[in-house]
């Protein structure tokens, strides 16, 4: 593994991880109120592209990273739109 490999993997642990306080915090609450469902959808998406991006340049940290990210979107997702309304 060289240094760039490494830089990326790094880089993917932090954006990576500064998802998972948002999706915790949906999950134990079900309150998506304050979300936007374009902003979400377009980050899913976006996590899909790079996904399919990394494939295709086989580079692992972008796969993985996206991977786990878009997971936590499309979760985040799932909620907002079938979370019953709070009043």
């Amino acid at each position: 593994m060289d240094y760039t490999q490494i830089l990326g993997l790094l880089a993917a642990v932090f954006t990576t991880g500064a998802n998972f306080p948002q999706a915790y915090k949906v999950i134990k609450t079900r309150s998506t109120k304050s979300l936007s469902a374009a902003g979400f959808s377009m980050l899913f998406l976006g996590s899909i592209l790079w996904v399919i991006y990394g494939v295709y340049r086989d580079d692992i940290p972008v796969i993985l990273a996206n991977s786990i990210a878009g997971s936590l979107h499309g979760i985040i997702l799932f909620i907002k739109f079938t979370a019953k309304k709070q009043k």
